[in-house]
């Protein structure tokens, strides 16, 4: 898998990858933007969704572009850097680069490995290493939310298909590593939200604010 690429350069996509995919970009803009601490608010998520609860708009949207742009980032680097690589090559380090800006997404080393669950940094990530599975998994994401009205069961059925859908496009198979690398993980962030759809739980949405804090992506 790793014929052609270097230990440096595996290395490098690796802790790069990792490095951008830990700028808690909600952390920075609520600061910057004078909000009241992220992490003391609503869920306590440094994802866009709570941003949006301290009731700045243009602040959740730096957010959600920062947290999909810092994976589709660490992707094309790697792809960029990789142009004199054969096609399995750079397909394996844009997996590899994307996959760790989205574990440092998750578990980000400037907060004590407390993260975000990953939603928006999975989609940008996506986007960057395959866009025509990027828009069919925000495809699903869109259709589900638009029928079930489940913003978390709209995410874990895009994350699920995801790797089914790099085949479908027919993308190398280390991009369907990399969706299903994803995925895994975004069902282990979603946890409380599954057990809270099966228990008919799950706040919709448009719901109560209250009712939705532990429900964002």
């Amino acid at each position: 898998m790793f014929e052609g690429l270097s230990f440096i350069q595996v290395a490098v996509a690796l802790a790069g990858g990792y490095l951008l995919g830990s700028i808690p970009f909600g952390v920075i803009t609520t600061r910057l933007g004078g909000a009241p601490d992220l992490r003391s608010i609503g869920s306590g998520n440094i994802g866009a969704t709570n941003v949006l609860r301290t009731g700045r708009k243009d602040l959740a949207a730096i957010t959600l572009l920062g947290d999909g742009g810092k994976g589709a980032v660490a992707v094309l680097i790697a792809w960029l850097a990789t142009q004199d690589n054969t096609l399995q090559a750079q397909s394996v380090m844009t997996a590899l680069a994307g996959g760790a800006a989205f574990l440092g997404h998750l578990f980000p080393v400037w907060l004590g490995f407390k993260g975000g669950k990953g939603v928006a940094t999975f989609f940008g990530t996506l986007l960057a290493a395959a866009w025509p599975v990027g828009m069919l998994a925000g495809a699903t994401w869109l259709l589900m939310a638009f029928v079930f009205r489940f913003s978390s069961l709209a995410s874990l059925t895009a994350a699920a298909l995801a790797p089914v859908y790099v085949f479908v496009v027919g993308r190398p198979t280390p991009i369907a590593y990399l969706g299903l690398f994803m995925a895994i993980l975004i069902y282990v962030r979603h946890t409380q939200n599954i057990r809270r759809l099966l228990r008919g739980e799950e706040p919709r949405i448009g719901q109560s604010k209250r009712a939705e804090a532990g429900a964002e992506s």
